[in-house]
């Protein structure tokens, strides 16, 4: 199916559970067409039957499978999405996660480092003619790139340029934090790249959500989880419709926000001289690995 590029048109990864079925779920009963990605072709399928059945007024689901620890995946993927509209309005990276070890790619990736940061930046740059097109066609700033980032980012001790993925740590536990952190680089950089196209980008924390996202980490982390105070996936999936629909999420590029409100991130993630290397040195990874 082809959406209809006269409403509006929203990517989310991680549509299969969790925030991005939330999401998803939301924007189309908002009239949007939403192309979402999920990884897990039970819970994929599942997320597909019940957002498409809730769909009305003309709006419409389509779901698109990969796995974005691969970066053959998000080029297909992209390529998928590029056949099948020549516009986007808001493209929203929410796919992620956590691990319990190193685990390293056929790729020559970090798992972990490649589906919470390498595979959004890969995307949000192969998507970014639909971005573009559509920013031209439509008014000023309704354009958008969200990244859902975490808290976490400020118990990062900061990224190693000499090891940026984390291959060569001696104790494996900072791979997430140092990838929330590339999360908010990223957007801050993407802000201000974007900006003369009329394209915005900001970032939200979602809290600790009731989700299987820590189904792959640690003891440690699953013990957390269980023992939290969780939310539901649905009060992130409202702050990131708020973020992808409202005139906020559309003022001043490269802001963090929970519960629908701006906060201030911690301050390694303000530092511009390290948003704009963090995008140097994640063009050459790629770069490296045929991307």
């Amino acid at each position: 199916m082809r959406p209809d590029t006269s409403r509006p048109v929203a990517v989310v990864t991680g549509a299969s559970s969790g925030i991005g079925r939330s999401t998803a779920r939301k924007l189309v009963g908002l009239g949007w067409h939403v192309i979402g990605v999920g990884r897990d072709p039970v819970r994929s399928a599942a997320a597909e039957a019940e957002i498409t059945a809730s769909a009305r007024d003309g709006s419409g689901f389509i779901m698109l499978r990969g796995d974005f620890t691969v970066m053959s995946d998000v080029t297909r993927v992209a390529d998928e999405i590029a056949e099948s509209t020549s516009g986007i309005d808001v493209l929203i990276n929410n796919a992620g996660g956590i691990r319990d070890r190193l685990i390293v790619t056929a790729e020559g990736t970090e798992a972990t480092f490649a589906a919470n940061h390498l595979a959004p930046f890969l995307l949000t740059r192969e998507l970014m003619p639909q971005l573009r097109t559509r920013a031209a066609e439509v008014p000023a700033s309704s354009v958008r790139v969200l990244a859902v980032s975490s808290t976490a980012h400020r118990s990062s001790r900061g990224l190693d340029w000499t090891d940026l993925q984390g291959l060569h740590k001696a104790r494996y536990g900072s791979h997430y934090l140092d990838a929330k952190l590339a999360n908010l680089l990223f957007t801050r950089e993407l802000a201000r790249r974007a900006a003369p196209d009329g394209i915005v980008a900001q970032a939200m924390h979602p809290g600790v959500v009731a989700s299987n996202f820590a189904s792959h980490a640690d003891e440690v982390m699953q013990a957390h989880m269980a023992a939290a105070d969780t939310v539901s996936p649905d009060e992130p999936a409202d702050t990131l419709v708020w973020l992808a629909t409202a005139s906020e999420g559309g003022r001043h590029g490269g802001r963090y926000f929970h519960r629908m409100a701006e906060e201030t991130p911690g301050g390694a993630a303000v530092d511009d001289t390290a948003a704009a290397r963090l995008w140097e040195e994640s063009e050459k990874l790629l770069a490296s690995l045929g991307y």
